[in-house]
């Protein structure tokens, strides 16, 4: 099926009510019944809304990326992963999108995320679950400069979000004292900011302006993390 190009004007009701729909008939025949509308009501507004993000995301953050493409571009595909997961399920029950860094090659890279379920909307920027070589690199130059870190949390844009986020172990890493000053950022193996709002607020073609500026308020992290990795911001 051609997929109709459009601006973006708002994920509609249309959209929402594929990924209701689908969560209580997740298997493959009913999706090959309803891949049109898939295709209309959920791939044509995530294209639309990866183009309307482009000249927001240079502004913003020049080195990162909004490909608008269905496949090898910004947005996750809907197939579900089952291989080394309990559910079994063979599609993803949301949408979501990932602007990353021009050198990232996965999910695990620096990037900008936009995640979209039924009853929630969360959006931020960060590194999810970075490789140890990534991981080892913020989680000494956090321990090397302690000032300039203690300066990317106190920042209010970052403390509007909550501060950062990211789930971690339950002890300290190997080699770090579990006394040390940062050892609860340091123990994070993600980092992360993340803004949650209702479903309807995504209905027009503003949202892209409210998800730029939040993006716009994740600077003073994502400018950290790539100091840390020695790759441009």
């Amino acid at each position: 099926m051609t997929i109709t190009t459009q601006e973006f004007s708002g994920f509609k009701p249309t959209f929402f009510r594929f990924f209701r729909e689908i969560k209580k008939n997740n298997n493959r025949e009913w999706f090959l019944e309803n891949k049109s509308r898939y295709q209309q009501d959920v791939v044509a507004p995530m294209l639309a809304f990866i183009t309307a993000m482009q000249a927001p995301l240079t502004t913003i953050a020049p080195r990162y990326r909004a490909i608008s493409k269905q496949m090898g571009g910004s947005m996750f595909r809907i197939y579900r992963d089952a291989r080394f997961s309990k559910n079994k399920q063979p599609y993803k029950e949301h949408a979501a999108f990932h602007f990353r860094h021009e050198l990232g090659k996965d999910a695990h890279a620096p990037g900008y995320y936009l995640h979209l379920e039924t009853n929630k909307i969360i959006f931020g920027a960060g590194i999810w679950l970075p490789p140890p070589k990534h991981l080892a690199a913020i989680r000494e130059t956090i321990m090397d400069s302690p000032a300039a870190w203690a300066q990317v949390k106190a920042d209010p844009r970052i403390e509007k979000y909550g501060g950062v986020q990211g789930a971690g172990l339950k002890t300290a890493p190997r080699g770090i004292a579990k006394d040390h000053p940062q050892i609860a950022d340091l123990r994070r193996k993600s980092f992360f900011l993340m803004q949650e709002v209702k479903p309807a607020i995504a209905q027009n073609a503003d949202f892209v302006d409210l998800v730029a500026s939040a993006y716009k308020d994740c600077e003073p992290l994502m400018e950290f993390i790539c100091h840390s990795l020695e790759i441009p911001f």
